[in-house]
């Protein structure tokens, strides 16, 4: 039986155009492309949402970790972000501790403190010149006095504990070579302390009383307060202490990259104009004889240190 032709109406012409929206078939490559786009223009559409701290993330989108070395510059080891409040309380506690050795010092000076005022009195007048008795002009200048001397032993004691205690607030944004600097500093602080100490009681306040002894004798008799006497002693002993630091904070500097041995000798004019400065404050006399001896002490320390520095080869 033979077939019967179909229709011309049913037959399909193979050269007849697609109906709109039909679109021809694409290979798998260029189909799976399209759907990247696709994806692409969905995801530009989405808005964006943020954490409060500019850092974007998008639905099912897995949580972004950042390494230790951001923007080329690494972190220390243990540093962490802490709100600034347990920073404050942090810090707080710590100088809580400081106090809390300063005060114990305090209290064991007064136990000693007038034998310390007896034994100070006598050793920073000149020798072969008579000793001036010390005059009081107020009732409790005395025993101000007896705790102005304890508490000198108290910042003694407590020196090395704030130095620990700072090192223990800025231990986790050191790295191991600064921690390494740090721990080595601090015995290193308070022997330097005990030598400006000394350097003071044995040599700057000899010279400060031998001339305020003799600068106006045959002019006026001389009387020395107590009070304003151990101020004067007080303040250059404690000053000193502080002054003579200047070689461990050169050497930290240098060794922490913060500063080099050539640019302090290039800038030593403005150092020098701010250790007088420092000296006129904090050591107010008005014959300027202690401020004086106090700059030039600054300078010294300051220039041997880059003397030693040089001889080193640490530029």
């Amino acid at each position: 039986m033979s077939e019967e032709p179909a229709p011309d109406g049913d037959r399909e012409d193979p050269g007849r155009s697609r109906e709109a929206g039909d679109e021809p078939p694409r290979p798998a490559d260029e189909a799976a492309d399209t759907e990247d786009e696709a994806t692409d223009t969905e995801d530009e559409a989405r808005p964006v949402e943020t954490d409060g701290e500019g850092v974007a993330s998008g639905h099912g989108s897995p949580e972004q970790s950042y390494p230790d070395d951001v923007g080329g510059i690494s972190t220390p080891p243990d540093d962490e972000e802490m709100p600034l409040a347990d920073h404050i309380e942090e810090m707080i506690l710590r100088f809580a501790v400081v106090l809390l050795f300063a005060s114990a010092g305090t209290a064991i000076g007064l136990l000693w403190a007038s034998d310390a005022i007896s034994i100070i009195w006598a050793d920073v007048f000149p020798e072969g010149v008579d000793e001036p008795p010390p005059h009081i002009y107020h009732p409790l200048e005395l025993w101000l006095t007896r705790i102005k001397v304890a508490a000198l032993l108290g910042i003694m004691v407590g020196l090395p504990m704030f130095v620990y205690q700072c090192y223990l607030f800025m231990k986790p944004g050191l790295y191991p070579n600064e921690r390494k600097y740090y721990l080595a500093a601090v015995p290193t602080s308070v022997v330097l302390a005990g030598v400006g100490m000394l350097f003071s009681y044995l040599l700057v306040l000899p010279i400060l009383f031998y001339y305020f002894t003799f600068y106006a004798e045959g002019s006026a008799e001389i009387a020395y307060a107590l009070g304003e006497t151990f101020d004067l002693v007080i303040t250059l002993t404690a000053f000193l202490a502080i002054v003579f630091q200047i070689p461990l904070f050169i050497m930290l500097a240098i060794m922490m990259g913060v500063t080099t041995r050539r640019w302090l000798a290039e800038k030593r004019l403005y150092f020098w104009a701010a250790f007088f400065g420092l000296a006129f404050m904090f050591t107010f006399d008005p014959t300027a004889m202690a401020p004086v001896l106090v700059g030039i002490v600054m300078i010294l320390l300051f220039e041997g240190t880059l003397l030693v520095l040089k001889w080193v080869g640490r530029e």
